[in-house]
């Protein structure tokens, strides 16, 4: 295990991370309505509208939420299936750990701050 972390902030961080993963399941099942998401796609472009054009728009900006909080959902999960492990809590790029400040905020963190920067101003290019 991460010797930089300790128990209680061990605990503290699967506490945070397992109430935003209920979170996000509660959030996609409600917003998809028990259908899958081709199925919720759809039923949303199904419904009725005279402006098919700002419908195929909604539902555009229905669909990119439900990704994002897909995407969030898998980094949480995946956040702690590594709290397991030695790896929770270390940068992926330098293999420094990552201050446990950080961590409070995006207990899903793989990077620490200098790492994550460097990170997306090199996707802006």
């Amino acid at each position: 295990m991460s010797a930089h972390l300790t128990a209680g902030q061990r605990a503290l961080l699967q506490a945070t991370l397992t109430r935003r993963q209920h979170e996000l399941d509660q959030r996609l099942a409600e917003h998809q309505g028990g259908l899958s998401r081709a199925e919720h796609a759809r039923e949303f472009l199904a419904q009725d509208s005279d402006d098919i054009s700002h419908r195929e728009a909604e539902r555009e900006l229905d669909m990119s939420l439900s990704d994002r909080e897909l995407g969030e959902l898998g980094a949480v999960s995946a956040a702690l299936q590594r709290l397991k492990t030695e790896d929770f809590g270390v940068c992926a790029d330098c293999d420094k750990e990552i201050p446990f400040d950080r961590l409070k905020i995006e207990p899903w963190a793989l990077r620490c701050v200098p790492c994550e920067e460097k990170r997306e101003r090199a996707a802006r290019v």
